[in-house]
């Protein structure tokens, strides 16, 4: 399918390219992977071309500005970040948009850096790395805490959607994994760290208070729709200080969208067509952790849905969701 739309397409800058290496430095491939996810030029370009993709979402990577432990540097790095990206965008507009790294160290300073970031310079959302670390490496900072909710207003008024993007736990509260590194991240714990952060949004109250709130998961929603039906039933036999007014799972039909994003698989994908609908679901890569071509060949020639849908989950949902002044057919 040629026109794709993708984000969850990830860009780093020299000083949060080695937060890359505990996930990617035992690939084999470092310096392929570093100069890949460092480029903004031609490499990537002609990726995209190959393989369909006509415009990508460019992303900080992870765990980016929310494992910067003093805020004024986290503070420093988002905007630098997203200098980066408004000059790419710069260079190339018909190929690339922008979602904002914001300093959750500090909710008022990711408030102002988003409106620079939508208003200044026309990015279309947000992507947040999980949950944010300040002061001490210790801390975990949830955005369902009471501190972020003038930042739920900004992005309210604002209206553009945030990505909560995978990172791996801290070692201070990993013990579960001990004596299994690889579960940390992409192959297991990067899905359990940020369905539960999801999940925490579902049950804070902050879509009532915030109905307009748009959340985005990549891995085709990080296993939560296959749990969605039991969650919903065991919340009715027993809410345990619950504080929506619904049940998570229609929370989260209302309020996220998914990407297919590093997930390229026909039985998982089925399961969220099947659960949050087509209009819900979206094209990505992961590109560099995952290749270009192995997402885009998947999903051009998966048997899961129609022509009709294929273009919708490609190119238009996207379109919608980010409101992207291109043509809806490419």
């Amino acid at each position: 399918m040629k026109g794709k739309i993708g984000f969850e397409e990830h860009f780093a800058i020299e000083e949060t390219l080695e937060q890359c290496r505990p996930f990617a430095g035992d690939s084999d491939v470092w310096d392929e992977f570093s100069r890949q996810i460092l480029d903004l030029g031609n490499e990537r370009l002609e990726g995209m071309d190959r393989t369909g993709i006509e415009i990508a979402l460019l992303s900080l990577n992870a765990p980016g500005v929310q494992a910067i432990l003093n805020t004024d540097d986290a503070i420093a790095m988002a905007r630098k970040a997203n200098d980066r990206m408004a000059e790419a965008v710069s260079r190339h507009p018909t190929r690339y948009a922008a979602m904002a790294a914001l300093p959750m160290q500090d909710p008022e300073a990711a408030s102002a850096e988003l409106s620079r970031c939508v208003r200044d310079m026309g990015f279309k959302g947000v992507m947040l790395n999980g949950f944010t670390q300040r002061d001490t490496p210790d801390t975990a900072l949830y955005y369902d805490f009471p501190e972020f909710r003038g930042f739920w207003a900004t992005v309210s008024e604002l209206d553009v959607p945030v990505y909560i993007h995978p990172r791996m736990q801290i070692p201070s509260r990993s013990q579960n994994y001990e004596g299994h590194a690889w579960m940390k991240s992409s192959p297991w714990g990067f899905a359990v760290e940020t369905s539960i952060h999801a999940l925490r949004l579902c049950g804070s109250g902050l879509f009532h208070e915030f109905p307009n709130l748009k959340v985005c998961l990549g891995h085709l929603g990080e296993n939560i729709p296959y749990g969605l039906t039991r969650m919903n039933e065991r919340m009715r036999f027993s809410p345990r200080g619950y504080r929506g007014e619904k049940l998570p799972g229609e929370y989260f039909r209302d309020h996220f969208h998914l990407t297919c994003s590093g997930n390229f698989d026909d039985p998982a994908f089925r399961c969220a067509v099947e659960v949050m609908g087509v209009d819900r679901l979206c094209f990505a890569s992961d590109y560099p952790f995952e290749k270009m071509d192995d997402g885009a060949t998947w999903f051009d020639h998966t048997q899961v849905v129609s022509e009709e849908d294929r273009h919708r989950i490609g190119r238009t949902n996207a379109i919608d969701l980010f409101k992207l002044d291109v043509p809806r057919q490419a």
